[in-house]
């Protein structure tokens, strides 16, 4: 087991009807409140009103139409923009569901003079950001509880993760019945990118039984009830269990004690989604049966059985090749039970820009270092990009 300094300080707030409990958590914050969403998703499910109803005392701004797969030159400069042109005066940003990265990188930019990209890039470290308090609307990332976004650069075909501790929310609410209206093909991509968060940290030599059977039942409670979620989408311990289990993918809980793994799964995805701005959950779906498959040797081979006997069940009395290969075998099964697509071609990628992306991966990614569970090289990468066509 290894050493670890471990501290989160986000306060999470879980259950029906938590988000009257806003004005309380918001009033030591101050006055003034920027709002941050996407699409128009929270208007619908009728979010909006309550949030604006329970905010009526205070001053209230707004950023909407942030996009998935958030991108600097549009969303974060806007709202960089925005703040400064309004004077918000340094209170807080209220942010909810996929847009949470994003509010996270304005939240850092508006108390930086520079270009919010400096930051992003660690050109320059983050000294500051604006308070975050978040209202989740989708299960997936586990941005509520982590201290990092990912911020897309169209222009250049990046994708960058931010990671820093002054970008924790000071407070979260998760409430499962916002979620009752998400639509099968992103709880399923949402599914299958918290899956993926915790087996970019299983997959890790050295590993430890307590944090082994915790990422080992947060798999199992994923593939347990996501089928009732999506049979039944207003079932609420399906979502409740659902948004639970995603909430621990990305705040370090998963790597305590752990060796390093490298993230090689979200690092080749985040080329597919810079580059062809895919779903990033599908994207992830279709990698990570290949990159297993591909990693499959005598070194890897105790960390899939042990995935194979104790998450999906799989007899250890077979021979350990056997159980692996049916361990990756159910994974990929799993997700295409979701009716995620399992191809590259299916999502519009084709062989054009595959050298491209490999090398991209390979020169900004570092899976090629030599303390990951499966060091990557360039011809790694691209073999498991022609694979997954």
């Amino acid at each position: 087991m290894t050493n670890f300094d471990y501290q989160t300080p986000t306060r999470l707030i879980f259950g029906k009807d938590v988000v009257n409990q806003l004005p309380e958590v918001l009033k030591p914050l101050g006055q003034r409140v920027l709002i941050t969403y996407g699409g128009g998703s929270i208007k619908r499910i009728g979010l909006y009103a309550k949030v604006m109803e329970l905010l009526k005392d205070f001053d209230v701004f707004e950023l909407p139409g942030i996009e998935p797969n958030p991108k600097y030159s549009t969303s974060v400069v806007e709202g960089k923009r925005l703040y400064n042109d309004l004077d918000i005066g340094g209170r807080r940003i209220v942010g909810e569901g996929s847009v949470l990265d994003c509010s996270k990188a304005i939240a850092a930019g508006a108390l930086y003079e520079g270009e919010t990209w400096d930051l992003i890039t660690y050109k320059v470290p983050t000294k500051a950001a604006l308070p975050i308090v978040d209202i989740m609307t989708l299960a997936a990332t586990g941005s509520e509880y982590d201290c990092g976004g990912v911020i897309s650069r169209t222009e250049t075909n990046d994708k960058i993760g931010y990671i820093d501790p002054h970008l924790y929310p000071v407070a979260s609410f998760l409430d499962p019945t916002y979620t009752f209206t998400v639509n099968a093909k992103h709880t399923a991509a949402g599914v299958a990118d918290a899956i993926n968060h915790v087996c970019e940290q299983y997959f890790a030599l050295p590993g430890n039984d307590v944090i082994d059977g915790f990422c080992e039942s947060l798999i199992r409670t994923l593939m347990k009830w996501t089928p009732v979620a999506l049979d039944k989408p207003t079932d609420y311990e399906a979502r409740a269990e659902i948004m639970f289990a995603c909430t621990f993918g990305c705040n370090g809980i998963l790597a305590l004690g752990m060796g390093q793994s490298g993230w090689p799964m979200h690092g080749i995805e985040h080329a597919l989604s810079a580059y062809y701005d895919i779903t990033h959950g599908q994207g992830l779906a279709i990698i990570m049966p290949h990159w297993m498959r591909h990693i499959l040797c005598e070194k890897t081979m105790p960390r899939f059985v042990k995935f194979g006997v104790n998450v999906l069940g799989i007899s250890p009395e077979l021979p350990d090749k056997e159980i692996a290969e049916n361990a990756i075998s159910g994974v990929s099964n799993f997700f295409k039970s979701l009716g995620m697509p399992m191809t590259l071609r299916e999502v519009g990628i084709d062989d054009s820009r595959l050298a491209e992306m490999a090398h991209h991966v390979a020169v900004n990614e570092g899976l090629d270092n030599p303390k990951n569970f499966y060091p990557l090289s360039e011809k790694d990468i691209l073999e498991i990009l022609k694979a997954a066509l």
